[in-house]
């Protein structure tokens, strides 16, 4: 005869709630820096024509929708290239920089932080000196005095982009780095004789690693929109290379006659930079404890 008097064991483990989904809108950007991704790295592949090469019985041919075929679906500019093409390698360059010159600028941000933080004092200070000198200082007039008495190369056009901003980082970091060094755990590792190297690199880094790729999102359409508008003034990607910027500064010669050179790279940098600060705004409220 069974035992009806065996006690009975009642889980008691919650059950765990699901994490809700993101706002319509944030969907919206994540799909559409998915495809902006995926059409960089795929540029090659996808792209139905050279961005450089010749159409010339089709010049100026509208899109699909305005009279077109598709043979060159998002039409064609004065030389007959196809501006589908011209579009794919825009934004492989586009975001190329962008992403270069925001890495740039965390990394030096970032960096002289983590010094004003450690030495304090007259380093902090010259630090401190340097971030007020940089926000002061318009970065668009900075950018055109020495792309104009340097030229203008990639090298230099992305390590120039990279400066933009890195104050933000500079100061976030120091903030960040000064509360996280009176915290246990630090005080712990350098209790142990760990170097400065590890303590900042293994455990404060980690640490603040959610502010600084916030301010990263927020930095990167802030590079997109800078590097639209030198190129735009032609002080940015040299033909025959091409990026987002240059086919707008391109477009306007014929914005009366052709609009489709100049309207479908200016809604790629509208959707772009929204998408990437729908993102960083979404991050911000999901990674900052107060919000929560």
């Amino acid at each position: 005869m069974s035992d009806i008097t065996a006690p009975l064991t009642l889980s008691t483990t919650a059950p765990r709630k699901a994490r809700p989904l993101p706002p319509p809108m944030v969907i919206f950007g994540l799909l559409w820096l998915s495809l902006m991704l995926a059409t960089a790295l795929l540029a090659d592949v996808i792209s139905p024509y050279a961005y450089t090469a010749l159409d010339l019985r089709n010049r100026l041919s509208p899109p699909i929708g305005m009279g077109g075929t598709w043979l060159h679906p998002l039409g064609t500019d004065e030389l007959g290239r196809d501006v589908l093409a011209r579009l794919i390698y825009s934004i492989r360059m586009s975001l190329l920089i962008a992403f270069g010159a925001t890495l740039i600028g965390a990394v030096i941000g970032t960096t002289l932080g983590f010094l004003a933080a450690h030495f304090r004092g007259f380093v902090e200070q010259v630090v401190l000196a340097l971030v007020d000198f940089s926000a002061s200082l318009p970065f668009l007039i900075l950018a055109l005095s020495v792309l104009a008495f340097f030229g203008n190369s990639m090298v230099l056009f992305i390590c120039l982009l990279g400066f933009h901003a890195w104050e933000r980082y500079a100061r976030i970091a120091r903030g960040l780095a000064i509360s996280a060094s009176g915290q246990g755990y630090a005080a712990a590792v350098r209790q142990l004789g760990a170097s400065p190297w590890r303590i900042y690199g293994r455990h404060v880094l980690p640490n603040i690693a959610s502010t600084l790729i916030v301010s990263m999102t927020l930095a990167f359409p802030e590079i997109i929109l800078l590097e639209s508008g030198l190129s735009f003034l032609g002080l940015g990607v040299q033909p025959p290379a091409t990026s987002l910027g240059s086919m707008v500064g391109y477009g306007r010669e014929y914005l009366t006659r052709a609009p489709w050179i100049l309207l479908a790279p200016a809604f790629t940098i509208i959707l772009t930079t929204l998408s990437v600060s729908l993102l960083g705004d979404w991050l911000r409220d999901r990674l900052d404890p107060t919000l929560r």
